[in-house]
């Protein structure tokens, strides 16, 4: 049985190991210090130590990322990320911010090398799969899957991740951030050209995601208006926002109650 690390239930199959790092150097705790403080060198070098110590730590490797962007220091985030799944192929999460990593990528590189990174993501999000299955694992590929144009053939894929996400989240407790697989299985019946299906799709999820930005934005736009909306919300040339902080808050939350 593989070893994984795990500190909080998620409500799903499975969970995610989304705190600091608990070794006794914290390096965590020390470089998000360093990122208040904006010292970038500072902060790559104590959370690459907090992922060495607990390299299945998903909040450490998000983390992380924003500072590698902020930093624009993709290729040495690459690399390490790359390193330590080699060096830990049984860390999900590490798989998953390696995915996402590629992901950040994306908007500073060209047409042709915008289709490799996301490829490579895709490739990193299922071989995450392969050894955990999770809400949030679900949620990322099936949404990946939806900026590739239907033409490519993978809009249905991410439906099916989407929908599967829809019924792990039903699964066990519910958290305000499931609402993003509801707008993101109404984006993918955008893609299949059934805006009708896609609207009524955000008001199921609306039903039960009332004060979801993500679905309240989609569910007051008329068809016209989804289409400029999404056709804006899947241009490879803006950054998608990663840094899953949505995640930590509702659980922070959860954990004060």
């Amino acid at each position: 049985m593989r070893k994984l690390m795990m500190l909080v239930a998620c409500g799903i199959t499975s969970c995610l190991l989304i705190g600091a790092p608990a070794g006794a150097n914290n390096y965590y705790v020390e470089g998000m210090a360093k990122v208040t403080a904006k010292d970038w060198p500072a902060a790559l070098d104590l959370l690459e130590q907090a992922m060495l110590a607990e390299p299945n730590n998903l909040r450490a490797g998000a983390e992380y990322r924003q500072v590698m962007i902020a930093a624009e220091v993709y290729d040495r985030g690459l690399e390490f990320l790359d390193k330590l799944v080699t060096d830990n192929p049984e860390a999900p999460n590490a798989l998953l911010n390696l995915g996402f990593a590629n992901v950040d990528k994306i908007p500073v590189e060209g047409a042709i090398t915008q289709v490799i990174l996301a490829n490579t993501a895709l490739e990193k999000f299922s071989a995450a799969l392969e050894l955990e299955e999770t809400w949030l694992l679900r949620y990322t590929r099936g949404n990946s899957y939806l900026y590739w144009p239907a033409i490519f053939g993978r809009t249905q894929l991410g439906i099916d991740d989407l929908q599967r996400a829809i019924e792990m989240a039903a699964e066990g407790d519910s958290f305000p951030y499931h609402g993003r697989a509801w707008a993101a299985l109404g984006d993918g019946y955008w893609r299949l050209d059934d805006p009708a299906k896609a609207i009524e799709t955000y008001k199921k999820g609306l039903a039960l995601y009332p004060d979801h930005p993500e679905l309240k934005k989609r569910a007051s736009l008329d068809e016209a208006e989804l289409v400029v909306f999404l056709e804006a919300l899947f241009d490879t040339n803006l950054r998608v926002a990663t840094h899953l902080r949505e995640i930590w808050e509702a659980h922070d939350a959860h954990e004060a109650r």
